[in-house]
């Protein structure tokens, strides 16, 4: 072999070399880049999950020892917040919303409350619901009158609470004594199912009929009593976030436990129906 076709040769060994050190130190750079960037969208993520400050919520009465709940187990995966609760009547809540008062989530006992919500375009995402709930017969202890349906409390000789015909309590027990062509007459509308139940509680009625999460939630204040007409007359309960949310990812976060898998065990094991 000639000088210069060794040369030639040895050339081309010492550029195919420089270009694979090239090719390897281009492929680190760019894996290096790629973990970097990696990380920081790692890093985005997290603080992007990260929720502090106070929230307040409006929710149905019905709601209260369960929300209770969650918004506990809210604040102690979250250290930092704060979650105040406004419970009561749908159509009470629903009003004071549109009527401006400051809340971050609106949680109604009924999507007929939530409307008047949305129609006013008070809320800043679209309502889901997340529970429903079944309506009961709530007695005094021992069940003294031995109430066993629905027609059972159109005795004249029985006190009898409704919730008001607005609240969706009362809303739906009026359509399950549609339904049934029953007719009652109550000693007293209440404001709110707890209103209702109280009633009872006090001895001040006999009976009522709010939601079977009330009457469980009474323990043995109160006994419950079924009534098939309650599965024509089941209630759906929608959440949203408000548009004048003043910490709008707090907010999220807390319907999202509400949501989820952890929220749902404690709401039905309160009495509340999967939706």
């Amino acid at each position: 072999m000639t000088r210069s076709v060794r040369t030639r040769s040895l050339r081309s060994v010492q550029v195919a070399a420089l270009g694979a050190a090239a090719l390897l130190a281009l492929s680190a750079c760019s894996s290096s880049d790629d973990s970097s960037s990696a990380k920081s969208g790692a890093s985005q993520s997290g603080s992007g999950t990260k929720v502090s400050g106070d929230i307040t919520v409006f929710a149905a009465a019905s709601l209260k020892e369960s929300f209770t709940t969650l918004g506990k187990d809210f604040e102690k995966a979250h250290p930092g917040t704060k979650v105040t609760f406004s419970f009561g009547g749908s159509d009470s809540l629903a009003a004071s919303i549109t009527g401006g008062a400051p809340a971050d989530v609106f949680a109604s006992a009924s999507p007929k409350t939530m409307k008047v919500v949305t129609d006013a375009k008070d809320n800043a995402d679209a309502p889901a619901t997340f529970v429903r709930n079944q309506l009961e017969i709530a007695t005094l202890p021992g069940n003294p009158d031995k109430v066993a349906s629905l027609k059972d409390l159109t005795g004249k000789d029985l006190k009898v609470v409704l919730c008001d015909k607005t609240v969706p309590c009362g809303a739906a027990a009026e359509k399950a004594l549609t339904a049934s062509k029953l007719k009652l007459t109550p000693v007293s509308y209440e404001e709110d199912v707890k209103s209702a139940l109280n009633k009872v509680v006090l001895k001040e009625a006999d009976a009522a009929v709010v939601y079977r999460t009330d009457v469980r939630a009474a323990g043995d204040k109160v006994e419950g009593v079924e009534f098939p007409e309650s599965a024509d007359a089941i209630n759906a309960y929608p959440i949203a976030l408000l548009k004048e949310s003043k910490n709008t990812e707090t907010a999220k976060a807390f319907i999202a436990l509400v949501r989820s898998a952890e929220g749902q065990k404690v709401l039905t094991s309160a009495g509340f129906l999967q939706p």
